[in-house]
Formats: structure tokens, sequence, C-alpha cells
């Protein structure tokens, strides 16, 4: 059984800064991507960054410039710092895990979400 757990939201001023951590219990046999998405009040969730097994890193274009996504697949373990942030920014924010069984099965997990406002 995979757990999710995100840490980190709070309440910040415009311009001020964030780092998000999501940490998974359980076990993985292959970890292919882990990302963030985000969704804020009345709208649909949206991605905002993903980090492949190998490194490689992708941002959607509101964010990207400002926001950094890191993470380490052996230890099954993501980060977002967020920077410059903005009240468009305000939304929970989820990190989603994209993995195989031992089979090559495509599985997917997510975890329970952070809130992060962003108000003056």
């Amino acid at each position: 059984q995979v757990q999710l757990v995100e840490s980190g939201g709070g309440l910040v001023q415009p311009g001020e800064s964030l780092r998000l951590s999501c940490a998974a219990s359980g076990s993985f046999f292959s970890i292919t991507a882990m990302s963030w998405y985000r969704q804020a009040p009345g709208k649909q969730r949206e991605w905002v960054a993903t980090i492949g097994s190998g490194g490689p890193t992708n941002y959607a274009d509101s964010v990207r410039g400002r926001f950094v996504i890191s993470g380490d697949s052996a230890r099954a373990t993501v980060y977002l710092q967020m920077n410059s942030l903005e009240p468009e920014d305000t939304a929970v924010y989820y990190c989603n895990f994209r993995h195989r069984d031992y089979r090559g099965r495509p599985l997917s997990d997510w975890g329970q979400g952070t809130q992060v406002t962003v108000s003056s």
C-alpha cells in the first residue's frame, strides 16, 4: 500500500517563497515520474511540474522560472521550491507518483494535498 504525504503549505505574502515536500511510504517497483499538480477553488486540477526518474524536468508555462522541482526517486521524495509567489498560485497542491509494478503495469498515486495561500 502506497501513501503520499505532502507538507510545507501555508499562508504567504506575494513575492515570498515556500517549499513543498512529498514523501512516500510503501514500496515501489519502479518510479517513472514524480509530479506536482494544483487545484484552485472552482477550477480543475492542473499540472504544475514533473521530474522524470532520470532527472529531466518540465514546467507549466505559468510557473516556469519561478518554481523548481527536485526529487529522489530512490528515496521516493519530491520537492517543489516556489519563489516569487503570486495570488494566482493560491491552490491545493498535490503530489503524484507514476510508477510500474513488477509486471510493468502503470500505476498512479496521489497525496492528500496541502493548501498554499498567497495573499497580502
